[in-house]
Formats: C-alpha cells, structure tokens, sequence
C-alpha cells in the first residue's frame, strides 16, 4: 500500500521548494493549496461559498479570492467555515489522486495547515519545514505582494514550529539551499528502505 507522507510548515517557510526536489527525485506530490484552487472553481462549492459568504465577495460571478481571504484572516469563525466547505473537497480529490498513484511506494501530501485541518491523523510520516520568521515574513511580503500585517495574520491563524515540530518525523530547516537538499536526500533514503 502507498505510503503517505505529510510535508507541513508555516507560511513562507519554503514547503514549495522542498516540495520540488521531491518532484525532481520522481515522487509523486500533491499540493494541497493549488487542488483547493481549482476545486474552488467548481460550481458546487462556488454555490456554498455564494450561500456562506453572500454576493459581496464576487465581482459579477468570478469569485474575488482576495476580498474571501481579507474576511476569513480576520475572522477566525469564517475561516472555520470556509474550510468546512473545502477540506471535504480536497480530501476526496486526495484519495482520488492517491488511487491514481497507488503503485508509487509513497507519495508526498502539501499542506500549510495539515495539523489545523486534522490531515495529518491520514499520513504514515509527516516531514515539517522551518524556517526563521523573518525570512518567512520577506518571502511572503515579495511572493504576495502583500503587506507584513497581512503576512503576520496569516501566520497567526497557523500552528507555531514547535507545535508541528512536535508531532513531526522529520524536520527541515529551510535556512541554506545546500544544507535543504542535504536533509531532503537524507529523508528519500530513509523513505525508500
């Protein structure tokens, strides 16, 4: 049966990249922001976001993601919402997907909030990446285009390294390129034993 092994951190803490050099090594990897995206996009949820939110968050009938983001990072009770709608969705799609991939021996889930949203409790391991505030806040502020307010309610609404720390198998500390890579190479020997 296919392993599945959870890869998790905090907002600019660089789970993209480490994401990648799984990709490059041929593990299979789903990331879960980019699938609630297009899932997003489905008239079904687009229908329970327009019942849940009102009309106010779409211009015309184009969802507009950022005045949905703006509501849900201010309040705690709508982003449960939110998630209620599309955390089902995405969890259907993963299992879709996993069945697709069932002859790779794991496969690698991305998610920011993969505690927050209880996916965790559906992986076999789960990899954390860290990575200093400070950087994070920049990547995030260039990446974005936002603003540090805007990046730190973000990380606020997220579990802290030393909660994910704590119920991960393996840490990295996405810090120096070569050092990354060093560690990712480390975790695909362990995984493929």
């Amino acid at each position: 049966m296919t392993k599945i092994i959870g890869l998790t951190g905090g907002i600019g803490s660089g789970k993209t990249t480490i994401a990648n050099h799984f990709k490059e090594a041929n593990i299979p990897v789903y990331i879960a922001d980019d699938e609630a995206r297009k899932i997003m996009q489905s008239e079904e949820i687009i229908d329970a976001i327009r019942k849940t939110f009102g009309d106010a968050i779409f211009d015309d009938t184009i969802l507009n993601r950022e005045k949905l983001s703006k509501i849900v990072f201010e309040n705690p009770e709508k982003l449960k919402l939110l998630n209620a709608i599309i955390h089902p969705a995405v969890k259907k799609d993963f299992q879709n997907w996993v069945l697709n991939h069932k002859n790779a021996p794991f496969v690698i889930y991305e998610a920011a909030i993969l505690f927050e949203s209880g996916s965790y409790k559906n992986c076999d391991l789960i990899i954390s990446v860290t990575a200093p505030i400070e950087s994070r806040i920049q990547r995030v502020i260039q990446r974005d285009n936002t603003s540090r307010e805007q990046v730190l309610k973000r990380i606020n609404t997220q579990w802290n390294d030393d909660q994910r720390i704590a119920k991960s198998d393996f840490v990295i500390e996405n810090v120096n390129p070569k050092t990354t890579k060093i560690e990712i190479e480390k975790i695909l020997k362990i995984l493929k034993i």
